[in-house]
């Protein structure tokens, strides 16, 4: 009887081991992960306008536009040093405006990170840029920023 709980104990440990190397090839776990954001740089004109700190929840900078005036403005989401992360096709970028009456942003293109600020009237609001995750339009979101400062004149 104890020939065969030897047996038994060896087994499982085989078995165990031949999981875990098995475990350790799997071609559908990803070799690699992706950096995750940490910030957020607004840039236009190829000059960075304003940026986030997501570990501050701070910015620096603001955007301005004139009344009746649309500026171009390139969102990018970036690692700890500053430098652009990777994005995966199934991520995107939603912007909330405080007060729509002061401000919009369209995007340039649908699920892209290019949009259009327009000054709609004098005044302040906010912008909130988020990293979403899923089907535009449905997804949830991956990376908040706080409110920038928007001062249209």
């Amino acid at each position: 009887m104890k020939k065969h709980r030897i047996n038994s104990t060896v087994a499982v440990a085989i078995a165990s081991l031949a999981y875990a190397a098995a475990c350790s090839d799997d071609p559908i776990q990803p070799e690699e992960e992706h950096a995750e954001p940490e910030g957020v740089q607004l840039i236009m004109s190829g000059q960075t306008i304003a940026s986030f700190d997501g570990d501050d929840q701070a910015w620096t900078g603001e955007l301005d536009v004139a009344v009746g005036e649309t500026s171009t403005i390139e969102v990018r989401f970036v690692d700890h040093d500053g430098d652009a992360i990777e994005i995966d096709e199934d991520l995107y970028l939603e912007v909330d405006i405080g007060d729509a009456s002061v401000a919009t942003f369209d995007l340039t293109t649908p699920g892209g990170f290019t949009g259009r600020l327009t000054g709609v009237s004098e005044g302040e609001t906010t912008a909130v840029f988020k990293l979403m995750h899923g089907t535009v339009g449905s997804g949830h979101p991956d990376f908040v920023t706080t409110g920038v400062h928007v001062h249209v004149d």
